[in-house]
């Protein structure tokens, strides 16, 4: 019934947004004494989270059909997954300030329940107030900056705030809200210093990591920066708070994420570098800059969830999820196998794959700007590299030694298979996009 009812509204979301034309938007009437219209606006930003949220989020919920459906409460975990897909659907079609941080706080609660959904366990329970804590705090900022930015715009209305451009530059409020939504931004998409709940969450089930830590919920705050570009990208605050917020997110994390022995906390470290890598891009703000972001983007939605998918897929069939313990996956997983292996080489940018482009779209953007991020990025990238190989070589082909743990053959089970397989074919058709 939950599955149904989940799949059922991903179709119709995603087919109303395919047949829906860009650059419009819908108006009506909230709360008039304030100025403040439910607004909803369509334009190619949103439409790609959009399509991101409903594509991801389809195979997602096929794939939890299985991985949870000997767990207590598993019609319930498929309402919260479906939930959190309409809160996160809100916040990227929302034309509105203060629907906008709706929707920003509804993510914030539905995610609570997610990554605590194995309330039995302490750790998730800790885990799950950790993420609620630091997002929701973050949330507060996010507010004040918003109604400081609504109070020097005088409407509510991101078209027409956004179309009046860097016009508040000289307004004595620009700084403080400036500050202010970078930290409701930050700490929803985990930079330093608020990336650590990022790899606590990890205590979710592994379809909760597939969506919100792959293309949803830490997405978010990059939104949030993509959509308020056009009104502080030329304020030098704007500039270097984001280039050394994304840059030490991404050099640091790439570091600690190679010093990981679970899979799963690996991969979410890695989410971590992703994303200080979107915000550096954002700092550039050139079109090779923003179209490497866009790209890069689809690509790590594409392959994180594939590859949270696979190793959620390693635990149910060996029980552990320590690199040490697992070998020779390839023989008895060969689906698994074979979405890891296209994943992990768009991880590592390597042609055709949609890894690769947005790679080489970096450079350019890079080198545009001086030597310094582009030695940033090969090196983040170099070891990015050597992350996808370890994910692949060491559980899928590297021989079993006297530490591995013997596996059991789930991918009979075709909803494991299916969701990251179909995920890593179409990251060959993203490259013909």
């Amino acid at each position: 019934m939950g599955l149904s009812v989940a799949l059922h509204l991903f179709l119709l979301i995603g087919l109303w947004v395919l047949y829906t034309p860009l650059g419009v938007s819908w108006y009506w009437d909230w709360v008039p004494s304030l100025g403040a219209s439910f607004s909803i606006r369509l334009d190619g930003l949103s439409m790609l989270f959009s399509w991101l949220i409903c594509g991801i989020g389809l195979f997602v919920q096929l794939y939890a059909f299985h991985y949870m459906k000997d767990k207590p409460l598993s019609a319930l975990f498929h309402l919260y997954l479906t939930l959190f897909m309409l809160a996160m659907l809100g916040l990227v079609l929302a034309g509105n300030l203060l629907l906008l941080f709706i929707f920003w706080e509804l993510t914030t609660v539905t995610s609570y329940l997610l990554i605590g959904f194995n309330h039995d366990q302490e750790v998730s329970r800790k885990n799950a107030l950790q993420a609620m804590l630091v997002t929701g705090a973050g949330g507060l900022a996010l507010l004040a900056g918003l109604i400081l930015l609504g109070q020097m715009a005088g409407t509510w209305e991101m078209d027409q705030i956004i179309n009046r451009g860097a016009a508040f530059t000289s307004d004595n409020r620009f700084a403080p809200a400036l500050i202010l939504i970078l930290i409701g931004a930050f700490t929803k998409s985990a930079q330093v210093p608020f990336h650590f709940w990022l790899p606590g969450a990890m205590s979710a089930p592994a379809p909760v990591s597939a969506f919100l830590h792959s293309a949803t919920m830490v997405k978010g705050g990059i939104y949030l920066l993509a959509r308020l570009a056009p009104v502080f990208s030329q304020s030098d605050l704007w500039f270097w708070s984001l280039a050394l917020t994304g840059g030490i997110t991404a050099g640091w994390t790439v570091v600690v994420a190679l010093q990981q022995r679970d899979l799963k906390l690996m991969l979410a470290y890695s989410t971590n570098v992703a994303l200080g890598k979107l915000v550096f891009l954002l700092a550039l703000g050139t079109r090779y800059a923003i179209s490497a972001a866009l790209m890069f983007t689809i690509a790590h939605a594409l392959y994180k969830a594939a590859l949270f998918m696979v190793i959620g897929t390693v635990d149910k069939a060996t029980g552990t999820r320590n690199i040490d313990q697992v070998a020779g996956l390839g023989r008895i997983l060969k689906f698994s196998f074979l979405a890891a292996g296209l994943s992990a080489l768009s991880k590592a940018g390597v042609p055709p794959l949609p890894g690769f482009l947005s790679k080489e779209y970096m450079y350019k953007a890079a080198l545009q700007i001086s030597y310094a991020p582009t030695i940033l990025l090969v090196f983040v990238n170099a070891l990015m590299g050597a992350m996808a190989l370890l994910v692949v070589v060491r559980p899928f082909i590297s021989k079993p030694d006297a530490r591995t743990v013997p596996a059991t053959p789930v991918e009979k089970y075709i909803f494991l298979w299916i969701p990251p397989v179909c995920l890593g074919i179409l990251q060959l058709w993203a490259t013909t996009l």
